[in-house]
C-alpha cells in the first residue's frame, strides 16, 4: 500500500477566525502540506467530510455551533472516517476539557499559539496512524496475539482497537473497567493487557496488582495508557505494581509498536 507523505495530505481545517485560519494554513503550507480546506463550524466540517472527505482534521476547540469534540466524536463514530486523525489546536489549559479529547482518540494537541516544531510533530504523529504497518514479531504470529483492552471510554477503546488492528492484531477483547476485566481474565487467556489508569469500580492500578500477583496471570505483560503525565507524582510509582510500560494519551503509533515488540518478543 502506498504510504502518504505530508505533501500528500488533504487537511480539513476548522477555525472560525479568518486571521487564525490564515496563520494556521500558512504554517501548514510551510510544512509542505499541499491541500487545505477551511470551514468555520461543526456543521460545515461534518458536511465537508461527508462530501469531500479528508486525510486529517485540524480543529480549534470552541466553535459557534459546538466544539471540536463534536467533530471528533462524529469522526470516531462514523464507519468511513473512524480512522481519520484529528489534531486539536487550542489555548485551553483546563485538564478536564483536554482530557475529553485525549479519551476520544485525538492524534495530537497543539497549544495556541504553537511553534512550527509542534506542528511538525503533530503531522508526523498523524502520519504514523495513517501509515501503520503490520507488526513483525519473532516469538508470535501477530495475528495470534490475544489482547485485552480495558478502558471505561468506548471512544478510547475504539481508538486503541483501530491502532492495534492497523498493526495486524485481530484477537482483541474489550472490558469497560477493571472489574469487568477480571471476569474476562478468568474466562479467557491473553498475551497482553492494555489498560487505562482512571476507571470506576476498579482502576488500572488495582487491576495491574491483581494480574501481577495472581499465579494464573502473572506472566501477562501490561501496558498502562493514561492521560496523566507519566512523570506525574501519581504515576511515579505505578510500575511497582508490575506494569511493564506506561503510554501517554494521545499516544504515537510508532511508540506503541516499539513497546509491543519489546514486550512480546522478550523471552522472560
Amino acid at each position: 500500500m502506498h504510504k502518504l507523505s505530508i505533501s500528500d495530505l488533504h487537511i480539513l481545517l476548522v477555525e472560525p477566525s479568518d486571521t487564525q485560519s490564515r496563520i494556521i494554513k500558512t504554517l501548514l503550507l510551510a510544512e509542505n502540506v499541499q491541500t487545505v480546506d477551511v470551514v468555520k463550524t461543526v456543521e460545515e466540517a461534518i458536511a465537508s467530510l461527508k462530501v469531500h472527505g479528508a486525510d486529517m482534521v485540524v480543529s480549534t476547540m470552541y466553535l459557534s455551533d459546538g466544539s471540536g469534540l463534536d467533530i471528533l466524536k462524529f469522526i470516531k463514530d462514523d464507519e468511513i472516517n473512524a480512522s481519520l486523525p484529528f489534531m486539536l489546536v487550542s489555548s485551553e489549559n483546563s485538564l478536564s476539557k483536554l482530557d475529553e479529547f485525549k479519551q476520544a482518540g485525538v492524534a495530537a494537541i497543539l497549544p495556541k499559539p504553537f511553534e512550527p516544531i509542534h506542528l511538525a510533530r503533530g503531522l508526523n504523529a498523524s502520519l504514523q496512524l495513517i501509515n501503520t504497518e503490520e507488526l513483525n514479531l519473532n516469538l508470535f504470529d501477530v495475528h495470534d496475539v490475544r489482547v485485552l483492552v480495558v478502558d471505561d471510554s468506548r471512544l478510547a477503546r475504539n481508538h486503541i482497537r483501530r491502532v492495534l488492528e492497523g498493526m495486524g492484531l485481530t484477537k482483541l477483547l474489550e472490558a469497560e473497567n477493571g472489574a469487568h476485566a477480571l471476569t474476562m481474565l478468568k474466562d479467557n487467556e491473553f498475551d497482553l493487557v492494555i489498560t487505562d489508569y482512571n476507571m470506576p469500580e476498579m482502576d488500572g492500578r488495582e487491576l495491574s496488582e491483581y494480574i501481577r500477583f495472581n499465579p494464573a496471570t502473572t506472566h501477562i505483560p501490561i501496558i498502562m495508557v493514561t492521560s496523566e503525565s507519566s512523570a506525574s507524582a501519581k504515576m511515579a510509582n505505578i510500575q511497582q505494581t508490575g506494569v511493564n510500560a506506561l503510554c501517554d494519551k494521545p499516544f504515537e503509533s510508532d511508540e506503541v509498536k516499539a513497546m509491543l515488540v519489546r514486550l512480546l518478543d522478550s523471552e522472560i
